[in-house]
């Protein structure tokens, strides 16, 4: 769920509760503007703590729990890190690297394409299924990516 969609919750409830967008600014400590662009999807930020207070006082939650994990993660992954090379990375490959810790210099290139330009939830997902299959503690899966990324000198400040 992103703050677009939550904008929609806030317009739907708003409006179930007879709230105008000026009332519920308001009542919220809010503009009537903030309000306004939340609803429409055009807020870029809120903040945390004003984003859970307007939710409890319409009476919504925000409730955290996990997804349901990204189907074929480590296959994307791979996919992903493939896109502008000849030679493909196999997830097979890309999984039994992870796990070793070993990065085969077949590898280096896409591999350093994953670290610096793959998206992080991707990373995080494909990290997890390559954990359940192999049975690895994904600590080490990420001591391992963490060390390629050194290694290879990504300018991704997540490896730093």
């Amino acid at each position: 769920m992103n703050l677009a969609d939550i904008g929609q919750l806030v317009h739907a409830r708003r409006e179930a509760l007879g709230l105008s967008q000026a009332r519920l600014a308001r009542l919220a400590g809010l503009s009537r503007a903030t309000i306004n662009q939340l609803e429409n999807g055009s807020l870029v930020d809120l903040g945390a703590a004003k984003l859970l207070a307007l939710l409890n006082l319409l009476g919504l939650d925000l409730t955290a729990q996990p997804r349901t994990p990204q189907a074929h993660a480590l296959a994307l992954l791979s996919q992903t890190a493939s896109v502008s090379y000849r030679q493909a990375l196999s997830p097979g490959a890309l999984a039994d690297a992870l796990v070793a810790g070993t990065l085969p210099t077949a590898l280096v290139p896409q591999v350093a394409t994953l670290l610096d330009e793959a998206p992080l939830p991707l990373i995080v997902a494909g990290v997890a299924e390559v954990a359940e299959r192999t049975h690895t503690p994904p600590k080490t899966l990420w001591k391992h990516l963490t060390a390629w990324a050194q290694a290879l000198q990504s300018p991704r400040a997540a490896w730093t």
